[in-house]
């Protein structure tokens, strides 16, 4: 069923404004989503309704709380498909979630002469926690081949896996530059085949597609709110239960341990051993109304609306001469990088930007890719459920008006 984009912008206020006197066309989601009134109406509802701390009270407000606090992890856990809400693991962002399995988990258990598989497709957050962790034990670190077409290669990847000492595999679902989808199923299998672990990076797929984190049978999983409607400080990291009971928290304090005494103490079971002090409250209930809102529409139809906007915007980008776009036309996850020859990005954006289009520009955090790419940085469209074919066309007179702008023809 296709979405109906016009009712949905109208559950957007921030959209419905001018930017530099021309409406505004936002177009930098993979960083951040704009939130829907309905995001918004449950952060008023929680301070003006029922403020009070979680689980720790047995007055109105602060069952209120808890119910609507907890009810939202549930939410979170059937989205996602996992067995239990107890496997969902509140957190601030996605990097959060990856750096809690590098010094809950892996770091432990590395050892001279281990291997680490990622990619050079990786954002630093699902990069840097394992170098850490393979600097800090004399584990080594090696990467998948990047072909021509932004895709990983798998021959190269299985070739990785067959020469041994492979404890760990540090993925993306999909790339925040190239727009890949890496077949996630299929390679936490055959890491799994050499009695390898896989960390998922899910940032990128968890709000725009259907995940089942059953079918995939990855070990963690780490995804971002913000990026899905929620407010930014939100995310989450599911684990195989089995994993997560292994894992040592990585904050300590209170609502974490089941018993303290001044000889020590003992963790809570999961959840609560992850999430120690007062949480971020109302922003998780607000996670939970995103979550709604999603669901209502069907990530399904999410994931068609945004394929079909990809392509479209492709087809028109890459008529531009002196364009290069990066990683393959399709399958791709709902964005498009690109380089506009002569033309710096960030004079790019600067020209965009003066006619109300919002784009991002730099490394997107993926400084290795940058390299392998050869190029400084790249500029970004990413788009999601309430953008248009009429926004992706301004976006491209918008390049024509900047290539005119620095005296290039169009």
């Amino acid at each position: 069923m296709a979405l109906d984009v016009a009712r949905i912008r109208q559950d957007f206020p921030i959209l419905h404004q001018e930017m530099n006197g021309h409406p505004l066309v936002y177009l930098d989601n993979a960083a951040t989503t704009q939130k829907p009134r309905q995001v918004i109406q449950a952060l008023v509802e929680y301070y003006e309704g029922y403020n009070a701390n979680v689980h720790r009270g047995i007055h109105t407000l602060a069952e209120r709380a808890t119910d609507a606090y907890e009810g939202a992890r549930a939410k979170i856990a059937r989205f996602i498909g996992s067995p239990s809400p107890n496997q969902v693991i509140f957190t601030r962002n996605g990097t959060e979630g990856l750096n809690m399995v590098a010094y809950g988990w892996l770091r432990q258990r590395l050892k001279p002469g281990d291997v680490i598989i990622a990619s050079g497709m990786e954002h630093h957050s699902n990069l840097i926690p394992w170098q850490q962790a393979a600097a800090a034990t004399g584990a080594q670190i090696r990467y998948i081949d990047l072909l021509p077409d932004g895709t990983l290669s798998q021959e190269h990847y299985d070739r990785l896996l067959s020469e041994g000492n492979v404890r760990f595999v540090a993925l993306t679902g999909a790339s925040n530059v190239l727009g890949t989808i890496n077949p996630v199923k299929e390679m936490v299998a055959k890491a799994h085949q050499v009695g390898a672990k896989v960390a998922v990076d899910a940032v990128q797929v968890v709000p725009h597609m259907p995940v089942d984190v059953v079918d995939w049978d990855a070990d963690w999983i780490a995804a971002a709110g913000h990026k899905m409607l929620a407010p930014t400080g939100t995310g989450f990291l599911w684990g195989k239960m089995e994993l997560l009971e292994e894992m040592e928290p990585t904050y300590f304090g209170g609502s974490m341990i089941s018993e303290a005494h001044l000889s020590g103490a003992k963790w809570a079971e999961c959840p609560a051993k992850f999430e120690a002090g007062t949480p971020n409250i109302a922003d998780f209930i607000a996670f939970g109304a995103a979550v709604d809102y999603l669901s209502a529409l069907g990530m399904e139809n999410v994931y068609a609306h945004e394929k079909a906007l990809t392509e479209y915007a492709w087809e028109r980008l890459s008529a531009i001469d002196g364009m290069r776009l990066f990683g393959p036309r399709q399958p791709r996850a709902g964005l498009i990088s690109f380089d506009v020859a002569g033309i710096h990005p960030h004079d790019m954006s600067a020209v965009l930007n003066a006619e109300g289009v919002a784009i991002r520009v730099g490394h997107h955090c993926a400084q290795p890719l940058m390299e392998l790419l050869d190029v400084p940085a790249t500029n970004r469209a990413s788009f999601y459920i309430y953008n248009t074919k009429e926004e992706v066309d301004r976006l491209v007179d918008a390049l024509l008006h900047a290539k005119e702008f620095f005296g290039y023809d169009v």
